[in-house]
This record gives structure tokens, C-alpha cells and sequence, in this order.
């Protein structure tokens, strides 16, 4: 066997931007392609808005304007703008910024340290201009290469910075934005930041509330008592309990949302247990003091640290460098203003109390179902082939690796089979449905537990206490595109949105998209998705191409399979909008035979008929097409 060699020739300096483009999940978490609200190009936004907010904080423009479309982004803030010398710098050099000169900037998010380099390295192009009392500089990149400097001008236009970008599409396969994710992206900039206007593609937002309007845009029903919202310096929290299951927070630190929570969301769980105990001297569980409890909580942490670039989960252990551990310091705020609000408000203690004795209840009776139910599931795992689980939960990487893990939930062997012997071993594991599930709509918990398939869903993900220890980062419900596999599909969604709706607020859920068609000649195979997809197919092959329509996933063999699963995935995420209600949605699709459904299918079902009748012409048409084309060689 040869000696590799390894000299001085095999050492290589990477230029900044060289070192982004070939490590960016270093700088922005995972790529993808925008179908989960933590992909790649949400993070390049989140980045140049992060800079926009630094400046509204130390009181310096109080509007920011923001465009998304046809994959370009652009970004103005009305601040201070970027020193005119530094534009170039600040967005192409390394360790340069305004965020190090912490008197200034000690809480800040951003400040143009390593996020605006990102963008501009992971961008096809990008442009930033600065104005600044009536001077304008700026520059133009392209994949963070400086092509041209916009010289020193004078200009009428207001103080701020100027941020266009569109990302690289040879890092960003086929990306898309989505506005769902933007949208909640822009209010919970305006939640946090009371005063602040976004202009998201000409629409404004703004809060005057804070976590209040957060809690009261996102609840699913009303409270059962009003929210509770308690501020102070450095902090705030809002708070009411729901009429679902679960926990469901928000938690922000220094306005970044930290999605997977961290050490301040722990402390404002162990402490709102130990306030609400102490203040009724009783000793409740705290899984039954937390049931159902629906909050939102915001800090503002000097230096803090972050478990990874992208800030999804803080690691602080303090309040600030060699200060008040995290939970003295949310510990002592609620024991002083929780315990004064509900002394202050006897209605909402009794109610509180109600809320807390009606849980404990639910536990006790669950019980021993509970015990009964997970000694089935075990004895059940031991020898049924239902999961195929992926090779990160037998290591000790799975901490490292959850971000991508995958469970794909799938109906009869065949599908499954094929996703088995096709998917990543290491990261996806796959769990094979038995027929049709329980329609679940409006029954009780009991019912996951009775029910062996929910009850091995739940064993699976792990989430029967809460949603700390999920399994799997990603759950793919994968069904045949057909009126059975539709059903299957909102069945699934049933289970989750009526028991565990965290999974999909928390965008956990997604539903697998296959393609419908092969389109194939001797030299090129192209799948397609939709109609439109098959016949660019046929227009870019020419003549004759084979076409096969795929009636199922199981149709579909591993080794096309893998092609749909493995880089190439297409999810689509399930998103509860700001406006939309979990139980009106269940009850309108899964309820007993309500007018308003019937109304909904006789309407559609002419619509259904018209573009049946559509397509069979536009097929037609093709045929004849293709026949001529044929005829005339």
C-alpha cells in the first residue's frame, strides 16, 4: 500500500469567503431548501435583520423595510448606517463589526460580525450601501468576490443601511421561500421590539403588547383565563394555560428566538412550578402545574452563548459573566411578580388551582392504562417490524446528529419496504402504519394509550412526557397520492394536531412529496411532480420519450426511491398560520358529516370535473403533438 504523503504542499489557507462556501452549516446550520423554517436562507435574513434591530435597540430608525421576491431579498433599515469608510469591510473582513465594542452593544444579536459575511459569501450577488448625512458608499459582490465599489455620493435619501441579496443556487438547491415562515419571522421582530415597524412586501407590522400579543395571535381557542404578562428589566414572560395538550412556549434571548429553548426556558419551567406550589403550599406535580400551559418568555443576556451559530439554543448558565445564575435571576422575578399578580387576582389563582386538580385527575386515571400500555409497546418492540429505526439512536452521537434525523410514518409493506431499503440508514428510520388509523377527533388521551398504533407512534417519538426528548427532528408522513393515501394523511394529522399540536407549532411535521411521473429517454431520466413538470419533460427530451405514471409509493422501487428521500427530498412542511384554529380545522375535515364540508365537495367536485375534462383535452393535445413530431421524421 502506498504512503500518502504529506508536505508542506498538502497545507492550505483558506480565504474567508472560500471558507464559508465550503463549511456554511459552520455559520448557518443546515442548508436545505426552504421547506423548514431553520433552513440556510432564513438564517442569511434573520442575519441582515438581526442588524436592523441592533440599531431600533440603541434607539436609531424605527422602521425597516423588507422585499422577498422571485428568490431576491432586500433589506432597509433607517439607523445610523454603516461607517461610509467600512462598508466594504464590514461585510467582507472577517472579526469586523460593531458588536465587539460591548459598552455599546452588550445585548445586541447581531452587529455585523460574522452574519452579514455569511450572506454575502453564500449569495450570488449581494449589494450594501450605507447613507449617511446626506453621503452614500456602498459595493457590489458576487459569491463574495467585490466587483465593484459604489463610489461616494451625495444623496437626499435618509440615515440607514441598504442590503440586497440573492442566494447562491449552486449552495441552495431549488430553494423557495415561504411566506408563512417569513411572516412569523417579521412579528416576532415586532413582539420583541415594541415600537418597531416592519414593511414585509408592503405590509406592516408592529405590536404594541409584546409576549401579550404573541400569546393572544398564536393561541389555538381562547385561554382559560387572561394572559398574564409580567415585565422587568432584562426580562419578560407572558403566560395562560390552554385548552390542549402539552406545553407549548416561546423563548427569546436578546430578540433571537431560540427555537430549541435552553437554559432560560428551563428555569422558567422549574420556577413557575415552584411559585405556583409555594402560593398554594401544596405539593403539585409539576407536569400537572405545567399541563397545557401556553408562554412566552424574552431575556436580555450580556455575552451570552449559544450551543451554535445559528442562536437556537442558549447555553448560558448566567445572567452575564461572573452574575446571577439564570435561574436565581428568573426564579426571583417570578417570585416576587407571579406571587403579587395572583394575590392581586383571586379569580385567576382559583382558576389556576381548578386547572392544576383537573390535570392531576387526568394523570391518575391514565395510570394505570399508562403502565399497561408501555408494557405493550415494549413486549410489542421486542419482535413487531413496525419501526426500522436509524443508526444515530444506537450511538452516542445522537445529540450531534438530531437535526437530522427523520422518521418516515408509511401505509402496507410494500411502501415502507421500498423506503427501507432506500433511505439513509444512519439518520432515517421508518414506521409502517397497519391500515387506516382511528379517526381521534374529539376523543380523549386515553385513546393513545388503547390504541396500539398511537401508542407505538408516541413510543417511537418518545414524547410522552413532553417534547424534550424527541426522537426524530423531522416526521414525514408518506402516503400514496391518492384518496386513500389523503385520508391516511389527515388521519396522521388528526393524531398530532388533537394530542401533540407542539410537533406541528414547533414545525416538526411534514408531508413527503413524490413525483407522479417518469419521463425517460436512453440518455436522461427526469421525474416530475405535477403536470406542468411532465410536460417540460417531454419538451426538453423530444421525440417519444417513455412515460410512466406512478399510482403508488410502493411502485416505486428502492433504487428509484433513494433518488426522492436523499438530497433530492421534497417536504412539505405542515404550518398552522397565525389565524388558523386546531379545533375549527378538526372539526371541519374530521367532525361528523358537518353542511359546511358537504357544501365544500359538491362545489369542488365541478371543479374537479372541469379540470378532469381540462386535462384530458390538454392530453389529448399532447398525443397529437407528439404523433406529428413522429409522423414528420
Amino acid at each position: 500500500m502506498a504512503e500518502t504523503q504529506y508536505t508542506e504542499d498538502n497545507i492550505r489557507s483558506l480565504d474567508w469567503k472560500e471558507h464559508i462556501r465550503l463549511r456554511p452549516g459552520m455559520y448557518i446550520g443546515k442548508l436545505g431548501d426552504g421547506a423548514a423554517a431553520d433552513d440556510g436562507i432564513y438564517i442569511l435574513v434573520k442575519e441582515v435583520v438581526d442588524n436592523c434591530i441592533d440599531e431600533f435597540v440603541m434607539g436609531n430608525g424605527k422602521r425597516v423595510d423588507i422585499k422577498v421576491k422571485d428568490g431576491k431579498v432586500s433589506i432597509r433599515d433607517y439607523g445610523r448606517g454603516i461607517p461610509l469608510g467600512k462598508v466594504v469591510e464590514v461585510v467582507s473582513k472577517m472579526n469586523t463589526g460593531g458588536k465587539y465594542d460591548s459598552k455599546a452593544f452588550k445585548k445586541s444579536v447581531g452587529l455585523n460580525g460574522v452574519g452579514t459575511k455569511a450572506v454575502n459569501a453564500l449569495s450570488s450577488f449581494f449589494m450594501v450601501y450605507s447613507v449617511r448625512e446626506g453621503e452614500k458608499k456602498g459595493a457590489i459582490f458576487e459569491r463574495g468576490e467585490l466587483i465593484s465599489e459604489i463610489p461616494l455620493e451625495k444623496t437626499d435619501e435618509a440615515n440607514g443601511t441598504y442590503v440586497e441579496f440573492i442566494p447562491d443556487d449552486s449552495i441552495f438547491k431549488k430553494y423557495a421561500f415561504k411566506t408563512a415562515y417569513l411572516d412569523k419571522m417579521m412579528w416576532n421582530y415586532c413582539y420583541l421590539n415594541r415600537g418597531l415597524s416592519i414593511y414585509y412586501n408592503g405590509e406592516k407590522y408592529n405590536s404594541k403588547d409584546g409576549l401579550k400579543d404573541l400569546l393572544e395571535n398564536n393561541m389555538d381557542g381562547d385561554p382559560l383565563y387572561p394572559i398574564i404578562h409580567l415585565e422587568d428589566e432584562d426580562i419578560e414572560v407572558a403566560f395562560t394555560h390552554g385548552r390542549t395538550y402539552g406545553e407549548d412556549y416561546y423563548s427569546f434571548v436578546n430578540g433571537q428566538h431560540t427555537t430549541q429553548g435552553g437554559t432560560h426556558q428551563s428555569a422558567f419551567r422549574e420556577s413557575v412550578a415552584k411559585v405556583i406550589r409555594d402560593f398554594y403550599n401544596k405539593n403539585y406535580e409539576a407536569s400537572d402545574i405545567r399541563q397545557s400551559i401556553v408562554a412566552a418568555i424574552a431575556v436580555k443576556v450580556i455575552e451570552p452563548v449559544f450551543e451554535s451559530q445559528t442562536k437556537t439554543k442558549l447555553g448560558s448558565q448566567e445572567i452575564e459573566p461572573g452574575g446571577k445564575s439564570m435561574r436565581a435571576f428568573i426564579n426571583d422575578f417570578l417570585k416576587d411578580k407571579l406571587d403579587n399578580y395572583l394575590h392581586r387576582n383571586p379569580d385567576v389563582a382559583e382558576t389556576i388551582e381548578k386547572k392544576i386538580k383537573q390535570s392531576e385527575r387526568e394523570r391518575k386515571d391514565l395510570a394505570g392504562i399508562r403502565k399497561l400500555a408501555r408494557d405493550r409497546s415494549k413486549k410489542a418492540s421486542l419482535h413487531n417490524k413496525k419501526l426500522r429505526d436509524c443508526r444515530t439512536h444506537l450511538t452516542d452521537l445522537k445529540d450531534e446528529h438530531r437535526e437530522e434525523t427523520t422518521l418516515f410514518i408509511t401505509e402496507g409493506d410494500s411502501a415502507s419496504g421500498s423506503i427501507t431499503k432506500s433511505r439513509n440508514v444512519n439518520t432515517q428510520a421508518v414506521f409502517s402504519l397497519r391500515g387506516k388509523p382511528l379517526n381521534c377527533y374529539g376523543l380523549t388521551k386515553k385513546v393513545v394509550y388503547e390504541n396500539e398504533e398511537f401508542n407505538l407512534i408516541q413510543a417511537a417519538l418518545d414524547i410522552e412526557e413532553d417534547m424534550d426528548n424527541l426522537r426524530y427532528n423531522r416526521i414525514v408522513i408518506a402516503t400514496d397520492a391518492d384518496v386513500d393515501g389523503m385520508h391516511i394523511r389527515m388521519l396522521l394529522l388528526t393524531f398530532f394536531l388533537q394530542f401533540f399540536p407542539d410537533l406541528v407549532k414547533r414545525n416538526h411535521v411534514y408531508v413527503l412529496q413524490t413525483p407522479l411521473f417518469r419521463v425517460r429517454n436512453k440518455k436522461k431520466t427526469i421525474y416530475c411532480y405535477s403536470e406542468d413538470e411532465r410536460r417540460a419533460a417531454i419538451a426538453e427530451l423530444g421525440k417519444n420519450p417513455e412515460i410512466t405514471r406512478f399510482k403508488g409509493l410502493g411502485e416505486i422501487s428502492p433504487d428509484e426511491f433513494v433518488h426522492f428521500i436523499g438530497e433530492n427530498i421534497r417536504l412539505e412542511p405542515v404550518i398552522l398560520t397565525k389565524d388558523a384554529s386546531i379545533d375549527s380545522i378538526l372539526s371541519y375535515f374530521m367532525g361528523k358529516n358537518t353542511p359546511e364540508r358537504q357544501d365544500f365537495i359538491i362545489d369542488n367536485l365541478r371543479v374537479e370535473k372541469d379540470l378532469a375534462e381540462q386535462i384530458a383535452a390538454a392530453n389529448e393535445a399532447d398525443n397529437a403533438e407528439e404523433l406529428n413530431t413522429e409522423l414528420a421524421s
